[in-house]
């Protein structure tokens, strides 16, 4: 991991490293583990007077990637007699901690906090893709889904874009400095944020 974080950190002048950034956004809001914010944070870092149109990219990216797993359960998951198609098969094999329960149990607390739920993935470590394909299948009000997503989203990747623009060099010097630890973190995050919407759902 530290050989992969100084590989991205190097793309930040890279004529890639804004098309890189966005499809890994665009991916993780559907189907990819893998959260934009490790690639926003170090191309933040190597070109901080960017931060706003990194930040801008990745929430745009991400919403539209979130809209294409909207599209996903919206099309894909039910077949015509109402089961499971190999489509949302696929996803519960894949997809930690998305079981056939998990997902049903989601069906109540959308009639009731449909905006509140998306908007929570959004912005917490909570599995976006779970919520973005689950809102498409559960026919979750699309403008809704879409304003949640992009209010969520764009606060999340802004304030992570401002405050390495803002304090750049003495982030830096964290991460060069606790990288192992802060990739155990962010690890622990992750797993937690599968518990927590296990817990609530």
């Amino acid at each position: 991991m530290r050989r992969l974080y100084d590989w991205v950190l190097a793309w930040s002048e890279k004529p890639s490293a804004a098309a890189a950034l966005f499809t890994l956004a665009f991916a993780e809001s559907s189907f990819f583990p893998i959260p934009p914010d490790v690639l926003l944070i170090p191309l933040v870092l190597g070109a901080r007077r960017r931060w706003f149109r990194l930040a801008l990219m990745t929430t745009i990216a991400s919403a539209l990637g979130g809209m294409f797993g909207y599209l996903i359960g919206w099309k894909l998951w039910w077949s015509v007699a109402g089961e499971f198609t190999p489509v949302a098969e696929f996803f519960f094999r894949v997809i930690p901690g998305f079981t056939r329960e998990l997902f049903h149990a989601m069906q109540i607390k959308y009639d009731l906090y449909n905006f509140w739920i998306v908007f929570t993935a959004g912005f917490t470590p909570i599995p976006y893709k779970i919520i973005t394909i689950s809102a498409g299948a559960f026919k979750v009000g699309f403008p809704v889904f879409l304003a949640a997503s992009i209010i969520s989203r764009g606060a999340r990747f802004f304030i992570i874009a401002w405050l390495v623009h803002h304090f750049g060099e003495p982030i830096r010097r964290v991460i060069d400095k606790y990288f192992n630890w802060l990739a155990l973190v962010f690890t622990v995050l992750l797993i937690l944020g599968f518990i927590l919407l296990k817990q609530v759902f």
